[in-house]
């Protein structure tokens, strides 16, 4: 049996425990450790979660595996060095990236289907020269004047194009030629649409025949033939990698954030599709996986299908929900969409053609 410690007592935590084990059922993990004052459960998933300081006896030859967010490393780091461990493993972007997507093809291999990226494909034909220049269209990357300024050197790729978001509420405006105040649009809305007020400017202003979204810090990693292979392959969707999460979709969300919003959600799904309500309540009660971060590209007619679907459900759970207080929270209907949009493209898993991209994060 091989012990490891996860250092971290959250989702992150409880992801990367889930992935180890599921991998390696010679894996077994001795226990979640923290060093802070949060309030933190007693177990996941049957595992004790222990506080430690610097006179907490650990095993020194087990490897700890550092699964907690970037800020917190160095204080949880430096605790773990005075209790003398030996092996500590930071689950950066690359290694939870590399775990991740080994979990994935096993999972999806297990329930007999095929999990495939962008990356994975080959050209089929050369048919791209045929087509006007624009049917490749554009990446939007939601970009707000307040954002802080990338301390992480990025050159825009020749499709990938600024789209100032919240751009009704302030007068300042960046170099770009997109705004998302101009035609139709909810750019009043992005203190709690956040980049889905850029969403909601694509679908109803932009004529590309492709589209994609992307945030001024994540970006997708695509292959240099990315868009010849979309093509060739007759992909409709591009969608980031699947995150899991513990222990089920809706579980997750009723944990992290205001139950209420996400009741609101599922009484509209029952009130205008009560046809699909019980899939819909057994997909987020029994799936684990979804899409983060509301990044996308995809054929603009499939687009439109998700926004004419989608925007109506989130409108309804403003109307109901209101403002929050709190800032982070207030943000709700981009972390509702993101778990509505993994769930409209599995609904339709026959009708669209779906692979995944990794994404980076940009300092």
């Amino acid at each position: 049996m091989n012990k490891v410690y996860i250092a971290g007592a959250h989702s992150r935590a409880a992801t990367m425990g889930y992935y180890l084990t599921y991998l390696d059922t010679e894996t077994e993990i001795v226990a979640f450790l923290y060093d802070n004052d949060e309030v933190n459960p007693l177990q996941i998933n049957g595992v004790p979660v222990v506080k430690i300081n610097n006179n907490s006896e650990l095993n020194k030859e087990y490897p700890v595996y550092l699964a907690t967010r970037g800020v917190n490393h160095s204080q949880l780091r430096n605790t773990l060095i005075e209790c003398g461990m030996k092996n500590i493993i930071p689950v950066d972007v690359e290694l939870d990236m590399s775990i991740r997507n080994k979990y994935l093809k096993k999972y999806f291999s297990s329930i007999g289907r095929k999990y495939v990226k962008i990356d994975d494909l080959f050209i089929q034909k050369k048919s791209t020269e045929a087509l006007p220049s624009s049917y490749f269209g554009r990446i939007y990357v939601a970009s707000s004047a307040f954002d802080s300024e990338l301390k992480t050197k990025y050159e825009y790729a020749e499709y990938e194009s600024i789209l100032q978001v919240g751009t009704e509420l302030t007068n300042r405006r960046l170099a770009t030629n997109y705004y998302d105040n101009l035609g139709e649009n909810i750019s009043e809305k992005n203190r709690q649409f956040c980049e889905l007020t850029g969403l909601y400017w694509i679908w109803k202003n932009t004529t590309e025949d492709i589209v994609g979204l992307e945030h001024y810090r994540r970006r997708f990693i695509l292959p240099i033939d990315w868009k010849e292979k979309m093509l060739s392959n007759d992909i409709d969707v591009i969608l980031p990698v699947p995150l899991y999460v513990n222990p089920s979709i809706e579980d997750n969300y009723k944990f992290r954030h205001v139950k209420a919003n996400w009741n609101n959600m599922l009484q509209y799904i029952n009130e205008y599709y009560s046809e699909e309500y019980d899939d819909a309540l057994s997909f987020f009660r029994e799936c684990s996986l979804y899409s983060p971060c509301n990044m996308f590209i995809m054929k603009k007619e499939v687009l439109d299908d998700l926004c004419a679907w989608m925007f109506p459900i989130l409108l309804f759970i403003v109307e109901k929900g209101g403002e929050l207080d709190d800032k982070y929270q207030n943000r709700y209907p981009g972390f509702i969409s993101e778990r509505l949009i993994t769930y409209f493209f599995e609904k339709h898993r026959d009708k669209y053609e779906v692979v995944y991209a990794d994404k980076n994060f940009l300092e």
